[in-house]
């Protein structure tokens, strides 16, 4: 099993079963299980532990949906949520679509990629996307384990799934790839996975962009949620979810409106 950071990495985490019950959903048994102790990548000085459920067979859509809505994550054939015992740092985020208003900031990014083209595809990893995608990382993650993913652990993270997961090129005018998102449709809107691109274009601020982008999709489709993760307050690589208009956070089992001073 692998398990990133990010949503699919190359770490093997070495698996153990839980203390908890198989659970029941959808009529069928999942076993849960609970990954060993690791350094967090997030917080120094903390240790990361995961509960991990696979997702296979028919049932695997609606078992996702299901779990997103609890705060799990998906990687690969996978879906986790942090079980750390002494740490409840990770808050899993959403944008709620109907009450989404630009901001000042939003919309000028909305401006400035405006002449992008967009593209959905199947889930399929090409050898383009893996170039962007190992630029991205060498820039912004040189000293992760995502940034010595070989094609074939790229083309593992893009493929390997048993969910509705479909891919967004972003391109210029001209043909050049700037840009790619890997997410889930869910039932009730679209988990982002991953996104990568072109990290000597700043000024475009093309992540944000690629968030805007589901957000207008699920607009479009009438759903009403983009999945974006989990946030971490001492975490500077998670503080761009927080910018987001109409967040909301998972605590005690609802969903509520989040907001803080940025």
């Amino acid at each position: 099993m692998e398990f990133g950071s990010g949503g699919s990495g190359t770490r093997r985490d070495t698996p153990r079963q839980a203390t908890r019950r198989p659970v029941e959903t959808l009529g069928i048994l999942h076993q849960f299980f609970a990954t060993g102790s690791v350094p967090c990548p997030y917080l120094p000085g903390h240790a990361e532990r995961k509960l991990i459920v696979e997702l296979a067979g028919k049932s695997a859509p609606g078992f996702y949906d299901e779990l997103s809505r609890a705060g799990f994550r998906r990687s690969h054939r996978f879906a986790y949520r942090p079980a750390c015992r002494a740490c409840a740092a990770c808050v899993p985020v959403r944008i709620d679509v109907a009450r989404f208003m630009h901001s000042r900031s939003t919309r000028r990014v909305r401006n400035t990629n405006n002449d992008l083209s967009r593209r959905i595809l199947p889930s399929r990893a090409t050898p383009e996307q893996f170039g962007l995608f190992t630029a991205y990382q060498h820039s912004r993650h040189h000293d992760s384990d995502m940034a010595a993913m070989s094609y074939g652990d790229y083309r593992a993270m893009v493929e390997d799934t048993a969910v509705r997961s479909a891919l967004v090129e972003f391109r210029e005018p001209e043909g050049a790839l700037l840009a790619v998102s890997l997410f889930d449709r869910l039932d009730d809107g679209v988990s982002a996975v991953y996104s990568f691109f072109d990290p000597a274009l700043p000024r475009r601020s093309l992540g944000t962009w690629t968030i805007l982008w589901l957000v207008e999709e699920c607009h479009r489709l009438g759903l009403p949620y983009v999945y974006l993760g989990y946030w971490i307050a001492e975490s500077p690589k998670m503080a761009y979810k927080v910018r987001f208009p109409a967040l909301e956070r998972l605590s005690d089992g609802s969903w509520t409106p989040f907001a803080i001073d940025c």
